[in-house]
C-alpha cells in the first residue's frame, strides 16, 4: 500500500442512462495519490468526470470499480477527516455564521464551549471576526464562501475537497479569495484537492495539476517548490509527453497538441495571454 496520505486506485464511474437505455461512463481507470499538504488540482472541462471524483472522494458517491483510501483506510461513506466546499456555499439560511461553522462539531456532539472555540478560531483565520451573528442573507458571495471554508475546516479534517469554490463569484472577489485560500493553506497546511476548469487557477494555486479526460489521456504538470507567492505567476509548464493533447480550456483550442519544447519555452502568462488571443500551439 502506497505511503501517500489520499490514495485513489483505478477508479471508475458509470451511470445508466434510462432515457437511451445504456451506461455513461463519467470516469475510467483512474488514479491518484496526494501527500499530506499538498495542493492538487483537478483541471478539466465540464463532464469530464472532475466533480464525480470528488463526491466518491468525498464518500457521497460509490466507485463502480477501484477504491479510495486516506491514510491506508478504504473511504466507504462520509467522515469529518474530509471536509467538502460546494460552489454554491450550501450554507444553512437560518443559521447564523458561527451556527453555520460549528455545525460539524454539533453533529459530532462536541461540548458547546469547544465549539464556541471552534468558530472564534476558523472565522479569525478566515477573516470573518466582527461577523459572527449574521445569516447567509446579509453577507456577501466572498464572505459566505469564507464561511463554508471555515465550517469544512472545523472539523479539523485531513483532507480539503473543493468543488469549484470560486466559479460563482466574480473576477475580482475569485482573486481575492484565491489568495485567501493560499493564505489559510499556508497557515493550515492541509493537503487540498481543488477542482477547476480554469487552467490560469490550477496554475496559481497548486503545486500539482492533473488534467483527466475519461479514458483518452492523463496529464501531470508538477510545479518546482515555491520561494514566495510571485513566483505562481511563472510556473512553467514542462514534463509532459511529446505530442500529448492538453485538455485544458480557459480559451485555448483543445485540439491543439502541445510539443515539450514548446512548452519548455513558455511559462503560464505567456500561455494564457496566448489563449486570450485565440493562439493554437503548434
Amino acid at each position: 500500500m502506497s505511503k501517500a496520505k489520499l490514495l485513489i486506485e483505478n477508479v471508475s464511474k458509470s451511470f445508466v442512462d434510462r432515457k437511451r437505455s445504456c451506461s455513461v461512463e463519467a470516469l475510467h481507470d483512474f488514479s491518484l495519490e496526494v501527500s499530506a499538504g499538498e495542493f492538487v488540482c483537478l483541471v478539466g472541462p465540464s463532464g469530464c468526470g472532475k466533480t464525480t471524483l470528488l463526491k466518491i472522494v468525498a464518500g457521497l458517491e460509490n466507485a463502480t470499480s477501484g477504491a479510495v483510501y486516506l491514510d491506508g483506510k478504504r473511504i466507504t461513506a462520509p467522515g469529518p477527516e474530509r471536509g467538502l466546499v460546494f460552489q454554491d456555499f450550501a450554507l444553512f439560511p437560518w443559521r447564523n455564521v458561527t451556527d453555520n461553522v460549528v455545525f460539524g462539531p454539533e453533529v459530532l456532539k462536541v461540548p458547546a464551549s469547544l465549539r464556541l472555540e471552534t468558530a472564534e478560531k476558523y472565522l479569525r483565520l478566515v477573516g470573518l471576526t466582527g461577523n459572527e451573528n449574521k445569516y447567509p442573507g446579509e453577507l456577501s458571495g466572498g464572505m459566505k464562501q469564507r464561511v463554508a471554508i471555515a465550517r469544512a475546516l472545523a472539523n479539523d479534517p485531513d483532507v480539503l475537497l473543493m468543488d469549484e469554490p470560486f466559479g460563482s463569484l466574480d473576477a475580482q472577489t475569485r482573486y481575492l479569495m484565491q489568495n485567501e485560500l493560499l493564505r489559510i493553506w499556508n497557515q493550515d497546511r492541509k493537503a487540498i484537492v481543488f477542482v477547476t476548469h480554469s487552467v490560469e487557477e490550477a496554475v496559481y494555486l497548486a503545486d500539482r495539476a492533473v488534467a483527466n479526460l475519461l479514458d483518452l489521456l492523463q496529464v501531470e504538470r508538477h510545479m518546482p517548490p515555491l520561494q514566495a507567492d510571485h513566483d505562481r505567476q511563472s510556473f512553467r509548464l514542462g514534463n509532459l509527453v511529446r505530442g500529448q493533447q492538453l485538455p485544458i480550456t480557459g480559451g485555448i483550442d483543445t485540439t491543439g497538441l502541445f510539443q515539450e519544447d514548446v512548452l519548455s519555452r513558455l511559462d503560464c502568462r505567456s500561455i494564457m495571454d496566448r489563449a486570450k488571443m485565440g493562439w493554437r500551439g503548434k
